[in-house]
């Protein structure tokens, strides 16, 4: 028997690894911005919040300075390096089962929607879910916001039968603020401490992706 009806995965680091694009356009705004160079940790840690919230805290920008370096990001992830990215190793056979086992799937992120569903669609887990969400231009949902158009569109009320699933801290407060279970990945980009797996908001983890079905 099914344990969930509905299941929510994160993107970035979840189910792509879209490092390579996003950093090559981080390090192209700070060097077109002729900005402090940042560490390779500095750089890392851009990836799964929102990029608006990552430039103000790394890069020390707020106002119009804030609002170009994002434009400036935006245009050349978009045009040069969005499809600079791999599904990670099992990730398709786990969209796959849970379609033959007749569970919901969707996608939750704060890639902004409009590239979600591009980069999604590039590589074809289009097939599997169109129920995708993604950040708003303006950074004004949170992250528990999206998770809940989700499940909007799901049709699915009973929030004991969803699970969201996810690689950062933000994914888990998410998922707990939408009062939902929260399963961890560890082979992305967030959690990499030990100590992280005694959150009491984790339900459980998962080292591969393919072990993500051992708690569906």
């Amino acid at each position: 028997m099914n344990k969930y009806d509905l299941v929510i995965f994160d993107l970035d680091g979840t189910i792509l690894d879209t490092s390579e694009g996003i950093i090559s356009s981080i390090k192209y705004t700070i060097d077109t911005m002729k900005l402090e160079r940042l560490s390779d940790e500095s750089i890392s840690s851009f990836i799964g919040p929102p990029i608006q919230d990552s430039f103000a805290r790394e890069c020390g920008l707020n106002g119009d300075a804030l609002e170009k370096a994002i434009t400036i990001f935006r245009t050349y992830y978009k045009t040069n390096t969005l499809f600079k990215a791999s599904p990670y190793n099992g990730i398709y056979e786990v969209f796959q089962t849970l379609t033959k086992r007749n569970i919901q799937t969707a996608i939750a992120t704060y890639k902004r929607e409009d590239f979600a569903k591009t980069i999604l669609e590039h590589f074809e887990f289009d097939k599997y879910t169109r129920n995708i969400h993604g950040g708003d231009a303006e950074n004004k949902l949170k992250k528990s916001d999206i998770i809940d158009l989700c499940i909007s569109d799901s049709k699915i009320s009973d929030r004991s039968r969803i699970v969201m699933i996810g690689d950062t801290h933000n994914d888990a407060i998410g998922a707990e603020q939408a009062k939902i279970d929260f399963i961890g990945i560890t082979y992305g980009f967030g959690f990499d401490k030990i100590e992280d797996k005694f959150k009491p908001s984790i339900n459980d983890y998962a080292d591969k992706a393919i072990d993500i079905l051992n708690y569906i």
